[in-house]
């Protein structure tokens, strides 16, 4: 599926609601918005604090992602969500990752749409970003990739101008100071660059991802599905 808007550029600054930020991932998106230009402002949302302190950020502490009621007006004014929170499939039921990988970004989603006011993707410029991960097929034997790509494919379908499903497979956690680094990559690091050499697709650094959010929140690209050879070429195309 293309992007109707691949090739308006926005000339406002991307104000960004990010999720996971206690996380890996989000823990690093976050940290390339602080640093990038491109970015004007930043809310967290998340069910802990996150630790991050800077004149950008402003944070909200809520217990329920799946019920955004009590802090929706709080959304208002920002044009894009980075939805990086999630959880492993490992050892949790079905409810309960149904809960934590579809119904919560999706929560976000129309409540943003909500109290922005979106009516149709036409009459906004409004960017949604999930991340999903490689091997997201409605088709898999998995439940963990049904489910992704149910969460996919609505916010395609929805008021949002511009939407992605990030699909990374390794990640290189290469954003300096992080604290929630995923500790199994301190013993398979060393597979890093052995599996970039064959495959930018399965091999992907976490400020590739991070980078390459921000290129598509301002610009666009060519398809709502963002591989790791996609996210590489955005990445590079920043520099």
């Amino acid at each position: 599926m293309e992007n109707n808007n691949n090739n308006n550029k926005n000339t406002n600054k991307i104000r960004a609601i990010i999720t996971g930020a206690s996380g890996m991932i989000g823990e690093g998106v976050v940290q390339n918005a602080i640093e990038s230009d491109e970015v004007e402002k930043i809310l967290i949302v998340g069910r802990r604090e996150s630790g991050f302190k800077n004149e950008k950020i402003k944070e909200i502490i809520h217990s329920d992602l799946s019920n955004l009621t009590d802090i929706q007006n709080e959304l208002i004014g920002y044009n894009s969500v980075f939805y990086c929170a999630g959880i492993s499939s490992v050892g949790v039921d079905k409810e309960t990752y149904h809960k934590i990988s579809y119904d919560m970004p999706m929560e976000m989603l129309k409540k943003v749409e909500l109290v922005n006011n979106l009516k149709s993707k036409a009459d906004n410029d409004f960017t949604f970003i999930y991340v999903t991960g490689a091997g997201t097929d409605s088709n898999s034997w998995s439940n963990w990739a049904r489910v992704k790509a149910k969460t996919e494919n609505d916010i395609m379908a929805s008021n949002f101008n511009k939407t992605f499903a990030f699909r990374p497979g390794f990640i290189q956690p290469n954003i300096p100071g992080l604290k929630n680094a995923y500790k199994a990559y301190k013993y398979i690091g060393w597979m890093y660059p052995i599996g970039r050499s064959i495959s930018q697709n399965g091999f992907i650094s976490l400020r590739e991802i991070s980078q390459a959010m921000v290129k598509v929140s301002t610009n666009g690209y060519k398809s709502n599905i963002i591989n790791g050879s996609d996210m590489v070429k955005l990445a590079n195309s920043l520099k």
